[in-house]
């Protein structure tokens, strides 16, 4: 009865605590409660995001340097513990690379996917969908209704131009949450040296990350200038702008505790990097031009993105007479005049302008409709809402005329299949101890095929890398295979290395219908392309008679394909050899001279050997066996680079090109 009447005890610090925990519960189930309804618009628009861009991200577009050189250094960021996989020289901020590494790292994505790029295109569809998000909520904090939001986000979600360069791995990609997420706290109204701190913090890491982004800063300043409050800007702003220096200042420190922060001999320098991005880059020519780089840029964009494109800066300049959206509105139109300048244009600088066209556009339509139901005149009500409808159905129109071909295509095409398929002949070619100039897009594939580092060359470094140069003393000649990309050849009288290997080299296998995404694996001849000419007239003809000897050979019985390749000489010599000194201890059966999807005998004779009967019998016999050791064993230039029974017979595999002059005279 007395512990019946006790009072209960108080407990300490930590019961006080207890009942904060349902009080959480509450504020996140009312928080989820309030945002049902935008939660409904945005997820499924989320959805789209993703899965326009992770539809065939590996067949459209084709592979370029851009994305295997920031693959390759966030390889060498996870794997190698380094900023690049070369000589890190400051061309841009690490921070971009660094940061799809910790997505690859995080999600073994190197260990996914054989083809390296895909790994980086994966991080930017995870990219892409975040910028999404970032640019309702930037929609809806500007005013936008959630239907005029939507339309943003459906925009940016199907626009071809948006599709293609946000699943390719550029940078911009990496930086552009960032920027989202740095305007969308810079209109924060509560808790404002928080928020505008960690926009300053978010621009800065946008800056780090692709450092052109430094363009959208005057852009930011005016937002952070408006939203702050009167009484507290001062102060507010000043924190904001130094940490933004203060993650500047970061970066120079780097370089200078590792020694780099000015010229010296034989060293990189930041200050070399940012002049080289400032002045030192080759002009890109008029826009005006259909034959500049420039101008096939932005030919690139119309043809994918007109409606958003032209739509955006039709909205842009209507934005300038909303004041909320007056900032971007302005954003938009500077990014789009410096277009116009003379110099270096990015190929990927549109992508700065898309997120912002997919908001501008909604977001001009809605406010005049807005201003056509409140303007107190019928002229600026119907002036208005004339221009509104006009500028949506103009995008609408063109988005219906234009953008299901463009998405069909990138859902459907497989460009990159050439690429992958001259990978697989370079990892099944290339012998030992031999080197390959290649366009970055393809490095790390074959390094991770098992390819030595120092054997496969990218070709830029080839002539700027001294790490590179010094183990190629002879330039061009030192290089046995180049892999000609589209990129190579849009480089060429850039690169003299490559161009001399080019030059003096012939095409030995072909991937593609010839067009843009044709790939070529080149021969290079260190003698000269003369030289090898002057050889391979004798060598041709001494094929021809040797062949045609064979054929009278009673030990050798030969398809008819078999033959006709003799005759013609397009048989290589070590071959048309190693059948005579066989001739002389077996019966032979000869199905042909196999030559691999993609190779040519234009300039070099095929080089595999088909045998498929041995003494009038099979070849998974004593005999059989026997003929197989034997021709292991031939060595020196003799020497097979592999010998495989397989369904269709003993296929054997010389390296490409025989030595010159093994044949006697004809």
């Amino acid at each position: 009865m007395t512990a019946l009447l006790t009072p209960p005890r108080t407990q300490g610090p930590a019961a006080s605590a207890v009942p904060t925990s349902p009080g959480r519960l509450a504020r996140a189930r009312g928080w989820l409660s309030r945002h049902r309804t935008s939660a409904s618009w945005l997820t499924p628009l989320l959805v789209l995001t993703a899965v326009a861009r992770l539809v065939n991200m590996g067949g459209s577009p084709q592979r370029i340097d851009d994305e295997g050189t920031y693959v390759a250094q966030a390889w060498a960021v996870e794997t190698l513990g380094e900023l690049g996989h070369y000589t890190y020289w400051y061309d841009h901020p690490p921070l971009g690379w660094i940061q799809i590494a910790g997505w690859t790292a995080l999600t073994d994505g190197f260990g996914r996917y054989s083809v390296s790029v895909l790994a980086g295109r994966e991080a930017m569809v995870v990219a892409a969908t975040v910028s999404a998000a970032l640019l309702w909520v930037l929609g809806r904090r500007l005013g936008l209704s959630r239907p005029a939001a939507a339309t943003a986000l459906l925009l940016f979600a199907l626009s071809p131009l948006v599709v293609q360069y946000s699943r390719t791995v550029y940078l911009d990609n990496v930086a552009t949450p960032w920027v989202l997420a740095a305007f969308v706290l810079a209109l924060s109204r509560r808790h404002q040296l928080v928020s505008f701190a960690a926009a300053a913090l978010c621009f800065a890491v946008a800056v780090l990350t692709k450092e052109t982004t430094l363009l959208l800063l005057p852009f930011l300043v005016w937002q952070l200038l408006r939203s702050a409050t009167p009484d507290t800007r001062r102060y507010t702003l000043s924190v904001a702008g130094a940490l933004f220096v203060l993650a500047g200042v970061g970066y120079l420190a780097l370089a200078l505790l590792k020694g780099e922060l000015l010229p010296g001999a034989g060293r990189v320098s930041l200050w070399d990097g940012i002049y080289f991005q400032l002045v030192g880059r080759d002009s890109s020519g008029s826009v005006l031009s259909a034959s500049t780089q420039a101008g096939q840029s932005l030919r690139t964009w119309l043809d994918l993105g007109a409606p958003l494109l032209l739509g955006g800066t039709a909205a842009a300049a209507g934005g300038l007479l909303v004041r909320r959206l007056r900032p971007y509105a302005a954003a938009f139109l500077v990014l789009a005049a410096i277009v116009l300048k003379p110099g270096y244009l990015p190929v990927p600088y549109v992508i700065a302008l898309l997120p912002l066209a997919a908001l501008l556009v909604p977001a001009v339509v809605e406010a005049g409709l807005r201003h056509a139901r409140g303007s107190a005149g019928t002229l600026r009500r119907t002036a208005a809402g004339g221009l509104a409808g006009v500028l949506a159905l103009a995008v609408l129109a063109g988005a219906a005329l234009t953008w299901p071909s463009a998405l069909g295509r990138l859902w459907t095409a497989d460009d990159d299949a050439p690429l992958r398929s001259a990978e697989a002949w370079v990892e099944g070619n290339l012998t030992d101890g031999q080197r390959i100039l290649v366009d970055d897009a393809a490095w790390l594939d074959l390094v991770r095929a098992g390819i030595p580092r120092e054997d496969v060359v990218w070709y830029y470094k080839a002539d700027t890398d001294p790490a590179v140069y010094d183990l190629a003393p002879d330039g061009w000649s030192d290089y046995d295979y180049a892999l000609v990309t589209e990129g190579v050849r849009q480089a060429a009288g850039s690169s003299p290395v490559m161009d001399s290997a080019r030059d003096n080299g012939v095409v030995v296998a072909s991937f593609g219908d010839g067009g843009p995404e044709t790939v070529d694996v080149v021969r290079v001849m260190p003698d000269g392309i003369d030289a090898f000419y002057a050889a391979q007239d004798y060598d041709e003809r001494a094929r021809t008679a040797a062949g045609r000897q064979l054929l009278d050979n009673p030990a050798l019985s030969f398809s008819q394909d078999a033959a006709r390749a003799l005759r013609r000489g397009t048989a290589d010599a070590r071959s048309v050899l190693l059948l005579a000194q066989l001739s002389a201890d077996f019966d032979l059966t000869v199905g042909g001279f196999p030559v691999a999807a993609g190779e040519s005998t234009d300039e070099l004779p095929a080089h595999r050997l088909l045998l498929t009967g041995v003494d009038g019998g099979p070849l998974d016999s004593a005999a059989g066996r026997r003929l197989a050791a034997q021709v292991r064993a031939q060595t020196g230039s003799y020497a097979p680079a592999s010998v495989e029974e397989t369904a269709d017979g003993l296929l054997v595999t010389f390296p490409l090109g025989a030595p010159d002059y093994l044949l006697p005279a004809p």
